[in-house]
């Protein structure tokens, strides 16, 4: 196959079209003339996390509360070890932000009085089914913005030690785009798919996050030697089964409880109910024969009982029809709930890019927002929208202080040889699904997937990793038939790069507090004088060098050393 190469450029190019990706250019183009192409491997009307809709903003300073309490729950949550800095920031920002997606046209559900009607003391109900296709419509307004939807990109293009632009390819047409920009923002998303999911299988796309977030922004960051941070504080959701629905609108919109089969309250039992101990209570309750275990909803009010009905038919309405087909309720029976299979999100925990406070990575003239900018769990929506105000800023203060150096053409060559590569491949003996599910396997089975109730040991990632050595070799030799396949192998092999950092940063966490996120079997005690730092990392050569940091507090500012 032939591929035509396009050469573009301009100011900022946003890799990915989600909710930070958007915003960030949404700003620069609010404050600035620079010119912005978003390159989004889907449609930026539907693409990203919130691609379905969403019922609540998680992120907001409510009632009572203040951006330093903000900080503190996040840092109790997260057992300490989080960037304080950089939650401040967005916690700074997360008022304002919510204001402006809701003058993009945001129903935010409002009281009497004209006040936003909250969830919870961080979190106000929205009807935001149509979230994702208001930021693209406000987004296609833009002169300034250029939007390549189905543009799968797959490298950034490195020169001098800094991010000079990225190369991709169409899904719908043979053509390489290289598109060279002054600076980069990666928001690409986190990573799914790298364990076995709870419906394997036919159903395997029922998952928490986004099936397509396949952890590309991650994979090549690490390929270009960017530092990367705690990747293995690993995000594990809490469900209802089968549906992988979410169970915060249960949680919090009825109050209900966790009760096991006996109809006791267990979750007290394994310390304070912050989010990690809820699942892992909820593993244990059902190792220990007290399962199978659910939220109390029997018996709730008609009323209740509608607004459930309504909220999971907007977000997810396969237990909607879960219930309707089964003739019953959540007022007619509990919910049963399970965990899913581990991800890295730095939406939700705190993997990703290593960053300073104005969101650049260690690569120079790449800035990293959203899901896949590390050290700020609980961003959520509006953080997300926070950290793409932020970088959008530093860039148009940084305006100038950058020229684009262009790659020889033999570079570029090599880059585009490698991408058609896989359409002249041999038969290789091996799908594309049967490498993916095999990558699956080998993280559940000893990376401390669900079936193994997510505890890991030194010995299974061992051997882990001589695995995924021999998936690697796989993943080179598998062939594309056309384009759609051939981004599916570069997703296995994006999963593959953030599977091996992912166990570097397993192993050298050497004790147990994130419970189920980081249960390692081998040092089961708590040891604080060794968790209180970072886990950070850097790939080079093939390895995977751990670097450990001192944390970050609220009143710092940090920069990188190498600017």
């Amino acid at each position: 196959m032939e591929f035509r190469k396009e050469v573009l450029e301009t100011d900022v190019l946003v890799i990915g079209g989600g909710t930070a990706g958007c915003f960030s250019a949404l700003t620069i183009d609010d404050k600035s003339d620079l010119k912005v192409i978003i390159a989004d491997k889907a449609n930026i009307k539907r693409s990203g996390c919130l691609a379905a809709g969403v019922n609540a903003l998680n992120a907001y300073i409510g009632k009572g509360e203040t951006a330093e309490s903000f900080v503190e729950y996040v840092k109790r949550d997260s057992e300490n070890v989080i960037r304080e800095d950089l939650v401040y920031d967005i916690a700074k920002r997360l008022n304002s932000v919510t204001k402006k997606i809701e003058n993009m046209g945001l129903p935010i559900l409002k009281d009497e009085e004209g006040n936003y009607i909250q969830r919870g003391k961080r979190s106000v109900k929205i009807n935001g089914e149509n979230i994702k296709p208001l930021l693209a419509d406000e987004v296609n307004t833009r002169k300034n913005i250029k939007v390549l939807n189905r543009v799968n990109i797959v490298d950034y293009l490195v020169k001098d030690g800094g991010v000079v632009g990225a190369i991709g390819f169409s899904l719908d047409e043979k053509i390489i785009y290289v598109i060279y920009a002054s600076f980069v923002i990666c928001a690409t998303g986190g990573a799914s798919g790298i364990y076995k999911p709870n419906n394997p299988g036919f159903s395997k796309h029922k998952m928490w996050y986004s099936p397509f977030n396949t952890g590309a922004g991650y994979a090549m960051g690490i390929r270009n030697g960017a530092e990367m941070t705690s990747f293995e504080m690993r995000f594990i959701a809490l469900r209802c089964k089968d549906t992988i629905a979410p169970t915060g609108t249960i949680a919090q919109g009825v109050k209900a409880e966790q009760i096991n089969a006996l109809g006791e309250s267990y979750v007290s039992k394994y310390g304070k109910p912050n989010t990690h101990i809820r699942l892992y209570a909820t593993v244990m309750e059902n190792k220990l024969g007290n399962g199978p275990c659910y939220l109390k909803t029997e018996g709730i009010s008609e009323e209740l009982d509608k607004d459930l009905f309504k909220a999971y038919l907007n977000m997810a309405p396969a237990q909607t029809l879960r219930w309707l087909e089964r003739n019953t309720g959540p007022s007619k029976e509990n919910v049963e709930i399970e965990g899913t299979e581990p991800y890295i999100v730095g939406g939700h925990t705190a993997g990703g890019y290593w960053i300073d406070n104005k969101r650049r990575t260690t690569l120079k003239g790449l800035y990293a927002v959203g899901d896949v900018a590390g050290g700020s769990p609980k961003k959520y929506v509006t953080g997300c929208f926070a950290e793409g105000e932020i970088a959008a800023e530093a860039i148009i203060e940084e305006d100038g202080s950058r020229k684009i150096h262009k790659l020889s053409d033999e570079a570029l060559q090599e880059k585009a040889l490698f991408i058609s590569s896989f359409l002249a491949n041999e038969d290789s003996g091996h799908s594309i699904k049967q490498v993916e599910e095999l990558l699956q396997e080998v993280m559940d089975e000893y990376a401390g997937g669900i079936s193994k109730s997510y505890i890991y040991n030194e010995k299974g990632l061992e051997t882990a990793e001589k695995k995924l050595e021999e998936l690697f070799i796989l993943a080179k030799k598998l062939r594309a038939e056309d384009l759609h396949e051939l981004m599916f192998i570069f997703e296995v092999i994006d999963r593959l790069y953030v599977s091996k950092v992912l166990i570097s940063h397993l192993r050298a966490r050497k004790e147990t507090r994130w419970r189920c996120y980081q249960e390692n079997e081998d040092y089961p005690n708590r040891d604080d004088n060794n968790w209180m730092r970072y886990v950070n990392s850097i790939y080079k050569d093939g390895k995977v060098d751990i670097v450990y940091r001192d944390l970050v507090r609220r009143d710092e500012t940090y920069e990188h050393t190498n600017r």
